[in-house]
C-alpha cells in the first residue's frame, strides 16, 4: 500500500519534519495503514507492544479509566501527532487507551521494524527521545496548572495546546473535535463547571460552542486567557 502521499501531511508537524531525510523514508516504507471506526480501541492498557503510530485523519481520545469506571483523557490525538514512543523503549505493556473518537486514519510503524530501524542505524534513538521529551514536558506543564491555575486559565490554555497540536504544528486549528465531556476530563473538572467556562468564553467572543466541537473565535485574546 502506498503511504508516500501522506507524506506532505505528516511533514506539518515539527517533530517528522525535522528528521533526517532517511529515517523519515524509513519510517514510511516500513509502515501500513489502519483504519479504525468511531469508537474502535487501537489498544487499551496491558496490551503488548506494537509500534509507533501517526494519527492521519479524524482523532484518538488518549485516556485511562480505573477500577469505578471514572474515565482521565490524557490528550486528543488528531493530525500529525505521533504516540507510541513509551513501550519502544521499556518494551513494556501500553500505559493507556487508545480510542477513535470518530472514523480514524493512521499510519502503524510495527515494533520490529521499528527496532530494525534503530539497530541499524543507532544515532535515530535521539530522535525518538525528542518525541517523548515533548511529551513529558506538558506532562510537567499540565501537572503544574492542576496544582497552582484557576480553572479559568486551565480550560484556555488546554483549549490553545490542542489547537496548537501540543506544540507540534505551526499553523493552529481553529475548529477543535471536543466534546465538552472529553475536556473536563482532560482537566479534572465537573462537567457543569466546564461548561459554565466555555460559556463564559463564548460570551466574551472567544470561541464558539457546536455540537461536540469548539471553534476559536479570537486566538489571540484565548492566548492571553491562558495566560491570566
Amino acid at each position: 500500500m502506498d503511504v508516500e502521499k501522506w507524506h506532505p501531511r505528516l511533514a506539518t508537524g515539527h517533530w517528522y519534519s525535522h528528521l533526517p531525510d532517511d529515517l523519515q523514508n524509513s519510517l514510511l516504507t516500513s509502515a501500513r495503514l489502519r483504519q479504525l471506526t468511531a469508537g474502535q480501541y487501537l489498544f487499551k492498557r496491558g496490551d503488548p507492544p506494537c509500534g509507533l503510530y501517526a494519527v492521519l485523519e479524524g482523532s484518538l481520545r488518549i485516556s485511562a479509566v480505573n477500577e469505578q469506571g471514572k474515565e482521565a483523557v490524557l490528550s486528543l490525538a488528531e493530525l500529525p501527532y505521533w504516540f507510541g514512543e513509551i513501550s519502544l523503549f521499556d518494551g513494556l505493556p501500553r500505559t493507556h487507551d487508545a480510542c477513535a473518537v470518530g472514523p480514524c486514519t493512521l499510519l502503524q510503524v510495527p515494533q520490529p521494524a521499528l527496532l530494525q530501524i534503530l539497530e541499524e542505524t543507532p544515532r535515530y534513538w535521539r530522535d525518538m527521545a525528542l518525541l517523548m521529551s515533548q511529551k513529558l514536558r506538558l506532562t510537567f506543564i499540565n501537572i503544574e496548572q492542576l496544582s497552582l491555575m484557576p480553572a479559568s486559565v486551565r480550560v484556555a490554555h488546554r483549549l490553545l495546546m490542542i489547537a496548537e497540536g501540543y506544540g507540534d504544528i505551526e499553523q493552529a486549528r481553529h475548529v477543535l473535535q471536543l466534546p465538552q465531556e472529553d475536556l473536563a476530563a482532560m482537566l479534572s473538572l465537573s462537567r457543569q463547571t466546564t461548561n459554565a467556562l466555555l460559556k463564559d468564553l463564548q460570551g466574551q467572543g472567544i470561541v464558539r460552542l457546536g455540537y461536540g466541537e469548539i471553534e476559536i473565535l479570537d486566538p489571540q485574546r484565548l492566548r492571553e486567557a491562558a495566560h491570566a
